[in-house]
């Protein structure tokens, strides 16, 4: 799982490439993103997107030295649906 580090006064993109050999001709029609724990300092989406192979998520705040996980579920053109996830630990990024 990778592990980003973002600053709780950013506002940053962060995407998936499920690649196109992986989807195998499939495309990918939803994406959903989650943030867990769901905490009222919890990173914001702020917007989200798909387009051919790439799901990308926008994120803003969060709370100083914690840490979240984004998950990101899409359903194929197909209908098989499968997740990603990774981890994103607000603090000093300097």
């Amino acid at each position: 799982m990778s592990l980003f580090l973002k600053n709780p006064n950013a506002t940053l993109d962060f995407s998936v490439d499920w690649d196109d050999s992986y989807l195998a001709g499939q495309t990918i029609v939803n994406s959903l993103w989650r943030v867990e724990p769901a905490t009222l300092d919890a990173v914001t989406i702020v917007t989200d997107s798909f387009d051919g192979a790439v799901t990308a998520v926008t994120l803003s705040g969060g709370g100083f030295g914690k840490q979240y996980q984004l998950l990101n579920q899409i359903t194929l053109s197909n209908g098989l649906i499968d997740e990603r996830s990774f981890v994103v630990r607000v603090g000093d990024t300097a």
